[in-house]
């Protein structure tokens, strides 16, 4: 008989197979698939604890570890012979994706606002989203038919070149922005310099996802070539938030940043976060779920919104991937 833990793993992989690794990552889909059916696996699995197991943080883990990247009886016999190492490093881990071709749908937001900017990313894992200046964009708008948009910082081409389809009737106005201070806060930030934090990072890529890994691992040596200041603690403490702020030049338009973390934090805690936020004297850029929250204005109609939202300030811009692969131009 399943315990409610064994129960909750079988229903949230089954989901995952079904809904989220389908198109991404055909291997996840069949690892998913069957943890939702082996019972052995989901008890394993469920002495994991619930902020800790979610499937592609346990994959990530069991591949850092060393499990194969082969059908699931191979890596199920994997999991049951190193099970404890598995809980364990579970445990000290959590989902720090840490994508950084989300620049390439924060960059029409960021474009809109007056420079110099002073960065300040919540959840910022190692900060590779806190260096939109320092890549290059292709921008491609298929559903015109249009030549890419090309965009390179000052001196020219960068190691990592972000690909983005841009649609929507009416196309923002793209520039690259000038940053003069990036830093960020996380519960548990990553050194884009350490070469365990740096495997951990491509590790949360998922098999299958066409260069991935090769775009985190270029990103890794921008931010490790030029690190940001990254703080340890929980942002959703005003404190907290408003000790770094502080920090960020006078002479520069301080903008925070939550790309994709908000979905991730409690609902109180995200509460007390947006609170703080709106009270700084600061720009506001998010991409969240739409319903996620209520400070849309004007609210969204979340059923033509295909995607995550772009906000500058609460007002929504566009739909977006929440990796940045395509931006829909809304406003």
């Amino acid at each position: 008989m399943k315990t409610d833990a064994a129960a909750d793993v079988a229903a949230r992989y089954e989901r995952f197979a079904q809904a989220e690794a389908p198109g991404r990552s055909e291997l996840y889909a069949q690892w998913a698939d069957g943890v939702a059916r082996d019972v052995d696996v989901q008890r394993i699995i469920a002495r994991i604890a619930p902020t800790h197991r979610q499937p592609p943080l346990v994959f990530a883990v069991s591949r850092l570890l060393g499990a194969p990247e082969q059908e699931y009886a191979a890596w199920a016999e994997w999991l049951r012979r190193h099970a404890d190492a598995l809980i364990a490093e579970c445990g000290r881990r959590s989902l720090q994706t840490n994508e950084p071709l989300r620049c390439a749908a924060l960059l029409p937001a960021l474009a809109a606002i007056d420079g110099p900017l002073a960065l300040l990313e919540i959840g910022a894992s190692a900060g590779l989203c806190l260096y939109p200046d320092r890549y290059s964009y292709r921008y491609t708008a298929s559903e015109r038919g249009s030549a890419v948009t090309c965009l390179d910082p000052p001196d020219g081409a960068s190691s990592v070149t972000l690909e983005c389809d841009l649609r929507g009737d009416r196309l923002p106005t793209l520039r690259m922005p000038e940053v003069v201070w990036r830093a960020g806060i996380d519960l548990h930030p990553l050194d884009a310099a350490d070469a365990a934090d740096r495997r951990f990072l491509t590790t949360l890529a998922w098999p299958g996802e066409q260069g991935r890994a090769a775009r985190i691992d270029a990103a890794l040596e921008v931010a490790a070539s030029d690190p940001p200041l990254l703080v340890r603690g929980d942002a959703t403490d005003r404190a907290v938030l408003e000790a770094v702020a502080e920090q960020a030049p006078r002479q520069a338009t301080l903008v925070i940043t939550t790309p994709g973390v908000l979905p991730h934090i409690p609902r109180e805690g995200r509460g007390r976060l947006i609170d703080a936020v709106r009270s700084l004297p600061a720009r506001w850029v998010t991409i969240d779920p739409p319903t996620l929250h209520s400070e849309w204005h004007p609210a969204i109609d979340a059923s033509r919104c295909h995607g995550f939202v772009l906000g500058l300030d609460g007002v929504p811009l566009a739909a977006v991937d929440p990796l940045g692969g395509f931006v829909e131009w809304r406003a």
